[in-house]
């Protein structure tokens, strides 16, 4: 290769690099546009999906009471509410920082209380719901520790952001401490309502127990000073368990790890945004690095999945049935986890028959998307930078005026996450 050639490489590298970005960035704000339009409910909850007006067939108040299509609200449109919105908060947190503009400030304040309203909505103490009914108060009887990591780590980045107000500060900490204090008495075991009682925990040896465990504590500390959180963060630490008898601490240093599917960047993803929580609060400088180096495991791991987003045809017509209620003929009385576990799965099995773009939005847009967001939680710069034009490549490949989920919302995410590093 010539000298003029190898330059007239560059230029051309550089120039597509600078395209990407450009495109990343339309994207990334068409994705915003989307989300406020068809997304947000009335509530300040995101809702699973809609359609291209934002119209969606909410779930009634006695649907709910009888766990229509079952008592998870799972393939509902209000399934992840909580979850959703907690991690969401990321995007609208950052997103303030940088244009520190009255409308995102008006924005992240409604997520904040969208994520207060899923904690006030039961009578059952410590109680995250997924999301509301027509009432804004109906919900389905069971969260999960799915749900309920996102729901303390956006309150609690919210919490952290300049934009709390002492009194929002205040009522933040009361939910956050309510809340794990009943989790702790219930054996780090999440509240549900009768005839369930709890569903889901933080409490075991996979990565994603250890380190959502750790961040509540650890997190409970930093904002009500009580130095009993402190204690029991450090005694968790060097607990061991599972398979390799490995502390919690060694769990968090090695990072993400997949055990129940191939992938599962999507329901990971909030263990990862708890281990950043970690590395940002922790000061010892040990045990920060050991966060640290979980934290680019991690990335390594998630970007070995950004290329699904390539998979995703804009121009597909698959059909997409916004009629859930199409389950109810599965439909039966469920009395325990297992048995609504067990419905819900037989549900989906045949509603992916009639939805097969649900398939398609799942696969090659939440995966790849989640695991976008994992790769920009990385403290270094430099690492960060190396996968930016990959992740910038997932963020330009959608075109979000024609989804049905609100599943791509972790582009915004990655997006701000680029630029608080100047990577763009």
């Amino acid at each position: 290769m010539t000298r003029l050639s190898f330059i007239l490489l560059c230029v051309l590298l550089i120039s597509a690099v600078q395209i990407i970005s450009a495109d990343a960035s339309q994207a990334a704000e068409s994705a915003h546009r989307e989300l406020w339009r068809r997304f947000i409910d009335k509530y300040g909850i995101m809702i699973d999906f809609a359609d291209m007006d934002g119209n969606v067939p909410l779930p009634t108040p006695e649907e709910c009471k009888t766990g229509k299509p079952n008592a998870l609200g799972w393939w509902a449109p209000i399934e992840n509410g909580a979850m959703f919105n907690g991690l969401y908060m990321d995007a609208a947190v950052n997103r303030w920082k940088r244009t520190k503009s009255d409308e995102d400030a008006t924005k992240a304040r409604k997520l904040m209380e969208g994520l207060l309203l899923l904690n006030s909505i039961s009578e059952v103490k410590g109680f995250v719901g997924r999301g509301v009914s027509t009432d804004g108060k109906s919900h389905y009887p069971m969260g999960s520790n799915d749900q309920t990591m996102p729901w303390f780590l956006g309150l609690w980045r919210y919490w952290e952001s300049e934009l709390a107000a002492p009194e929002e500060k205040t009522r933040i900490a009361k939910h956050l401490v309510e809340t794990a204090e009943e989790i702790v008495r219930l054996g780090w075991q999440m509240p549900a309502e009768e005839p369930f009682k709890v569903r889901g925990s933080f409490n075991g040896f996979h990565f994603e127990e250890a380190a959502r465990m750790l961040f509540t504590m650890k997190m409970l500390h930093r904002v009500t000073g009580n130095e009993k959180w402190r204690s029991m963060y450090l005694t968790e630490l060097e607990k061991r368990g599972g398979e390799k008898q490995l502390s919690k601490r060694e769990l968090c240093a090695g990072g993400m790890v997949f055990w129940y599917s191939k992938n599962h960047n999507w329901t990971s993803c909030a263990a990862v945004g708890g281990l950043r929580g970690l590395w940002e609060l922790e000061t010892d400088a040990a045990l920060k690095a050991d966060y640290a180096q979980g934290l680019v495991a991690s990335a390594k791991l998630a970007a070995e999945w950004l290329s699904l987003a390539q998979q995703f045809d804009n121009a597909d017509t698959s059909y997409f049935e916004m009629d859930w209620r199409v389950m109810n003929k599965d439909w039966k009385p469920q009395q325990n986890e297992h048995e609504a576990v067990a419905l819900a799965q037989a549900q989906l099995k045949n509603f992916m028959k009639l939805a097969p773009r649900r398939g398609k939005e799942t696969a090659f847009i939440r995966e790849p998307t989640a695991a976008a967001w994992i790769v920009t939680l990385l403290p270094d710069a430099a690492l960060l930078k190396a996968h930016a034009a990959e992740v910038e490549k997932v963020i330009a490949h959608y075109d979000y005026t024609k989804l049905y989920y609100s599943q791509f919302f972790w582009v915004e995410m990655a997006w701000e996450r680029l630029r608080q590093q100047n990577i763009k």
